[in-house]
């Protein structure tokens, strides 16, 4: 086992890696642009070097400084939490190179599964569903060739993407080259790669991912799904553990495939198997291979730690489990963000007064506190609010309780939007798909 592991993050993601880390009895270091001198993971690590300043380019994702933060150290693992450069081959690459272990996946799997294209051909020689697509469109005749064999609705992605971004749905034909253009442009512009494939288009699926980890000794487990079709943008708002709509035939077959996957493809650490669902019929979408914000929801159902796997299984150590877990009761996740409730624009600012819910089956993940200041350069997400219950209907009440103990003034949060969700009739009856979100609000706009 090592002995000392930088976190090459921020955030609660970062706090969550060093009390793992406390708890194994491994010394953690920080790393911290200028805007976040005062936040948590800086005061909780056993040691903090500033990398830069704010905007992520200089600091968050400037390799050579954070080589240089663990070298200074004495740090021997690198962990890169989600996000940043958590699903970056070169930077894991590199982190090898100069001795440090990568608490992550191997470099060939992340690339494999980082290529969209390559991905899907793996899956489906693992024998995992695919949707109907193509292979990488470089040209026009390729673009209207694909259209015309899959039928449209088609969704152009990016090869090298995620997120939503590079994404577009094409209904008409006509519009088909504008939008393989745009989304070219807009591929290059986030990923430095414009290779977009087609696949045809589900009109309302739900998105389900599957929870996988293994070992270097040929332990490949599941652990269970989470139901992320709450979204806005592609953004995950909500998600929860079991779904509430899947049977235990495809459930079964989810997991299957899931383990199949991994097991092809030689992976270890922890990752994530993303599926969308329309009716009972699963299809691969993507691999994050990385911890997912989520991934308290499984820890909540499972009683596993997921962080001391991922160090654990870098360390070279086997899983400290060997049995398939099922889900115990129902876990609900809430992300609570810095912004506007109605309009969804960042708010960044100074937190002046801060009480977060507790009691029996509540974990609260966040790296604020009152007089934290809310840099306007990342991503939004102030806290994460998970409860556990015996079953869904039970913790939505409990979420519930939560949201409305919850104080946070001095910023604009979502939480109003959150008890709009949650308190849904047709959430509530799990009746809901990936455009539940977008339609809720068409008919807040419509209303008004």
């Amino acid at each position: 086992m090592f002995k000392k592991v930088l976190i090459a993050n921020r955030g609660e993601i970062a706090l969550r890696v060093i009390r793992a880390c406390r708890e194994m009895g491994l010394a953690s270091v920080a790393v911290y642009s200028t805007a976040d001198a005062d936040a948590l993971h800086v005061k909780f690590a056993d040691q903090a070097v500033c990398i830069g300043p704010p905007p992520s380019r200089q600091s968050y994702l400037n390799v050579p400084m954070i080589i240089s933060a663990a070298e200074v150290t004495g740090a021997d693992a690198v962990h890169p939490g989600y996000g940043f450069l958590s699903e970056n081959a070169d930077f894991a690459e590199v982190c090898r190179k100069c001795g440090l272990t990568w608490i992550g996946p191997p470099t060939e799997a992340m690339r494999l599964m980082g290529d969209k294209i390559r991905a899907r051909a793996a899956m489906a020689a693992a024998g995992v569903p695919i949707l109907p697509g193509s292979s990488g469109l470089h040209d026009e005749v390729q673009l209207l060739e694909a259209a015309d064999r899959i039928g449209l609705p088609v969704i152009l992605k990016a090869a090298a993407g995620g997120g939503g971004r590079g994404m577009k749905i094409v209904w008409d034909k006509g519009k088909l080259l504008e939008a393989w253009a745009t989304g070219r442009t807009e591929a290059q512009a986030a990923f430095g790669n414009p290779e977009m494939y087609m696949e045809r288009y589900c009109e309302r699926p739900r998105h389900i991912e599957i929870q996988v980890v293994a070992d270097k000794h040929g332990h490949y487990r599941q652990l269970g799904e989470r139901e992320c079709s709450i979204q806005r943008r592609h953004q995950k708002v909500l998600e929860e553990s079991p779904s509430p709509v899947l049977s235990e035939a495809t459930r079964a077959e989810l997991a299957a495939a899931s383990v199949r996957a991994i097991e092809a493809i030689g992976y270890t650490s922890v990752g994530t198997m993303e599926y969308l669902l329309d009716g009972e019929q699963f299809y691969f979408m993507e691999m994050n291979t990385r911890l997912q914000v989520e991934h308290p929801v499984t820890e909540l159902v499972t009683g596993i730690d997921l962080v001391r796997e991922q160090i654990q299984i870098a360390a070279g150590e086997p899983l400290s489990f060997t049995d398939e877990r099922r889900a115990r009761g129902h876990a609900i996740e809430l992300r609570i963000n810095a912004e506007d409730p109605v309009t969804f624009a960042p708010s960044p600012g100074r937190i002046t007064a801060l009480h977060m819910p507790g009691g029996l089956g509540v974990r609260v993940d966040t790296h604020v506190y009152a007089g934290y200041m809310v840099p306007p350069n990342y991503d939004s997400l102030l806290a994460k609010v998970i409860v556990h219950d015996v079953d869904r209907a039970a913790a939505l009440r409990r979420a519930r309780r939560c949201l409305d103990e919850m104080v946070i003034e001095g910023i604009r949060t979502n939480i109003p939007f959150l008890r709009r969700i949650i308190n849904n009739a047709e959430f509530i009856r799990g009746e809901f798909d990936t455009g539940f979100v977008g339609r809720l609000l068409a008919d807040r706009a419509s209303a008004a």
